[in-house]
């Protein structure tokens, strides 16, 4: 295996042979093969394409780079949830504990914020004293214990995942369905799952822009934890605004806090949430069908066991509980900055650019623009008007927050921008799209 040969062939359009692509990976993931020959291959297949047979192949190389672990030993039904990425995509923080504390254990291997979406692990982090990095011993003890565990990925699971999610944040070759897929079920399939929930998003904020590219991304997903004995399910959700009002990690915690004591109950990010804890809840065994599962999940929001779970998670994994009970006593949560509505704003809000606003959260230091980047823990906004509201001159539009004074004034022209405004409120659309499994695409309501 030469690297640069394997480059060639990319680059050329031809089709890698599995045997190369496992001694490439295996290479790579010891260091062999340097970033740039690795960031040179990844453009050329990002231009040219991976068959289904490369994707399978790279799949597996990633997979079995690392441990596979095994779970059997422990009790229950073991589901995990995994998004494609979006703008204030906050909903692992508030799906895991509603599902955990109806009886599914969750076991959820996270990543960090890739390109202009938020990462799952940066926000957890942004917890006082939450630790992510817990090994695979105390991984297992702790889900044993509590049914519920959230980490990053450990340095022996799916290890060539970790470096390539990190290179191709970097290398714009993020919006690759075969990337994209191995990259989710080599660490998912790692981590001893039983099944699998995935929420697809769609739109001018996700990864995904098309229709047609998002199901091509659930069908390959589905396919792939269907070939591994996995039962997994896709629902596509909608990502052309953000999801949710907060955008940055200390803000989305917020908004997730709020969200597991039922302050958002009939919003788009908790109709995706509960959509979602349905098919975990019957994936796991405790309820007898999605619909079924809905119910359980808003039950135990409403009777507050989900948030004693989510209190419960944080600190075991050494976070500081009090925040979430108060989280305004946070260092960092009081807002720097107010973002007001332009002289000629008036009428209602026609549309929210959730790219914009990725991209806006990033340059404030809410995400990464090189790897070597630290992420500011209390960066982000809080959207106060969406798509909707009524809106007249001077009227707050976001609150800023974060430590980066000297970036607030871009950022609030960056947000200002985000917003479209006009005389009539646009019709509300479904943030469901669809849902897809082995059995096919169904509608979902």
């Amino acid at each position: 295996m030469t690297p640069a040969r394997l480059i060639e062939a990319k680059r050329d359009g031809r089709a890698l042979a599995a045997d190369d692509i496992r001694a490439l990976i295996a290479a790579y993931t010891a260091g062999d093969v340097p970033d740039y020959q690795m960031s040179a291959l990844l453009m050329a297949g990002f231009l040219n394409g991976f068959s289904d047979s490369e994707a399978a192949a790279l799949t597996d190389a990633m997979l079995h780079s690392g441990r596979v672990l095994d779970l059997s030993a422990l009790p229950g039904t073991k589901v995990d949830k995994h998004s494609t990425g979006g703008v204030g995509d906050k909903v692992s923080l508030i799906l895991a504990p509603i599902v955990a504390s109806c009886g599914v254990p969750v076991p959820m291997i996270s990543g960090r914020g890739l390109g202009h979406t938020g990462g799952t692990l940066d926000k957890l982090e942004s917890i006082p004293g939450f630790r992510t990095d817990l090994s695979l011993t105390e991984y297992k003890a702790q889900l044993d214990e509590l049914g519920i565990v959230l980490i990053g990925q450990t340095d022996d699971l799916a290890p060539a995942d970790r470096k390539l999610y990190a290179l191709r944040d970097v290398t714009a070759t993020v919006e690759s369905i075969p990337l994209i897929a191995a990259s989710i079920m080599s660490k998912k399939l790692a981590e001893g799952i039983d099944a699998l929930t995935l929420d697809v998003k769609c739109g001018r904020g996700a990864f995904m822009k098309s229709e047609a590219d998002a199901r091509a991304l659930a069908e390959t997903l589905v396919g792939i934890g269907t070939a591994h004995d996995t039962p997994t399910v896709a629902l596509m959700t909608r990502m052309d605004v953000p999801l949710g009002c907060a955008v940055g990690n200390w803000p989305e915690v917020v908004e997730s806090i709020a969200a597991l004591r039922g302050a958002h109950d009939d919003t788009p990010l908790m109709t995706v949430t509960y959509a979602l804890a349905g098919e975990m809840l019957a994936l796991g065994g405790v309820a007898d069908t999605p619909d079924a599962g809905r119910a359980k999940a808003r039950a135990a929001v409403a009777n507050g066991q989900a948030l004693d779970c989510l209190r419960t998670l944080v600190a075991a994994q050494g976070g500081d509980p009090s925040v979430i009970d108060d989280p305004d006593a946070r260092p960092g949560s009081a807002p720097a900055y107010e973002v007001t509505a332009p002289a000629d704003a008036s009428g209602y809000v026609t549309d929210l650019d959730a790219l914009a606003l990725g991209w806006a959260a990033v340059d404030l230091g809410a995400g990464r623009r090189t790897k070597e980047d630290t992420v500011d823990p209390t960066a982000g906004f809080g959207l106060e008007h969406h798509i909707g509201d009524s809106v007249a001159p001077g009227a707050c539009l976001a609150r800023i927050y974060g430590t980066h004074t000297d970036r607030m004034d871009a950022t609030a022209a960056s947000i200002r921008e985000a917003f479209t405004f006009g005389p009539e409120a646009p019709e509300p659309s479904n943030v469901l799209m669809a849902r897809y499994s082995d059995d096919g695409w169904t509608s979902v309501a």
